[in-house]
């Protein structure tokens, strides 16, 4: 069974709380009220949403430069993403949850996250002011790495040429991670919904470097699954807000026992453990309105996994979209509805067998 501890890294001016998530191997701080003093910090700034292969590249040499500079590793993220805040009539989705987030980024090695509540006041920052403010005597920067196209404050008037210009200025050193590629395009989160809604999860897994996931809890459905076509599903109510493409689809699903443990420690330093005993399981998941059925109106999302008889009425899953197998189709009578099941079953089962990409939260 797998452990892991969070302790603090740092040295705190006034004993106020510290925010974490269970989970995450690194100190999660909420804003910039309070008075840290980090070793020689090593920063990347960005929201890096679904920490993909590109953003995998930029925290994996903050780690690296952290390492050589004797420094500790710092990600300073905002919630909520600035777009949604500036530009809401986008209707911006988020590929991850900011816990997830968290778990992901704590997973390359980061020792500490960041964040800062984003509102249009803060939006009104002066690319200097930032740099000067918050990098230079909040944080006292060693070193600041970013992505090739990085822009921020306001109107998003500061660029790496600006940054490469202060850090000879204030003495910090600063690198450029140039992006990730797949097949001659550039990773990016706009790319990875866009691949999302048009169903191609095996293309959006070789831009996250793991299948795309979604999380929700087990809740009661119709019971058609288990009374009418003798194929038991599991019904999730989920919040991920980018669910892919209506269909079929070959998944392996993640369920977890969990028991979380608070405690504080003599030095008053809050300590979170967390002990998941987690077990993967392979599946065909459907995603949808059930057409045969005649539910238009209600889209669901729904597993059966292979060989499982137990209850799972409120458990949390994580179901990880491995292929696309075919569209949503109405068939005339629940009898072919239920032959093409069977056919999808054998289809994913064979899939499962090819495809095997690294999963979030993988099994002890």
């Amino acid at each position: 069974m797998s452990e892991c501890i969070l302790l603090p890294l740092f040295q705190k001016a006034d004993g106020k709380n510290i925010d974490y998530i269970l989970g995450a191997k690194m100190l999660i701080l909420n804003g910039l009220e309070d008075n840290f003093v980090f070793d020689n910090p090593v920063v990347t700034i960005g929201n890096f949403d679904g920490v993909h292969i590109g953003h995998q590249k930029i925290c994996k040499k903050v780690v690296m430069t952290a390492k050589q500079v004797g420094g500790t590793s710092i990600c300073i993220s905002f919630d909520p993403h600035p777009v949604r805040v500036l530009s809401p009539e986008r209707g911006l989705k988020m590929l991850t949850q900011l816990d997830d987030k968290a778990k992901l980024l704590s997973e390359l090695g980061l020792k500490a996250l960041i964040i800062i509540p984003f509102d249009k006041k803060f939006s009104q920052t002066e690319p200097e002011d930032f740099i000067k403010k918050i990098l230079i005597e909040k944080l006292g920067i060693k070193w600041l790495v970013v992505g090739h196209n990085f822009s921020f404050g306001k109107r998003k008037k500061g660029n790496t040429n600006l940054l490469r210009q202060k850090a000879k200025k204030y003495g910090f050193g600063f690198s450029v991670v140039r992006y990730a590629k797949i097949e001659g395009s550039i990773v990016s989160s706009s790319r990875l919904r866009g691949a999302l809604q048009r169903g191609r999860v095996f293309e959006a897994s070789a831009m996250l470097g793991r299948a795309y996931h979604v999380k929700g809890i087990v809740i009661k459905g119709t019971g058609r699954g288990s009374t009418i076509l003798n194929i038991p599903t599991a019904n999730i109510q989920s919040n991920n807000e980018i669910i892919p493409k209506d269909g079929v689809y070959a998944v392996r699903v993640t369920l977890c026992s969990q028991m979380n443990n608070l405690e504080s420690s003599p030095q008053n330093e809050v300590v979170g453990k967390i002990m998941p005993k987690c077990k993967i399981y392979e599946g065909a998941a459907n995603i949808g309105n059930n057409p045969t059925f005649g539910d238009i109106y209600n889209t669901s999302l729904e597993v059966h996994i292979f060989d499982f008889n137990r209850n799972l009425i409120g458990k949390e899953l994580l179901v990880h979209f491995i292929e696309r197998i075919r569209d949503e189709k109405k068939y005339p009578d629940i009898e072919t509805l239920q032959r093409q099941i069977e056919e999808d079953i054998q289809t994913a089962k064979k899939i499962l067998k090819k495809r095997k990409p690294p999963l979030f939260l993988g099994a002890d």
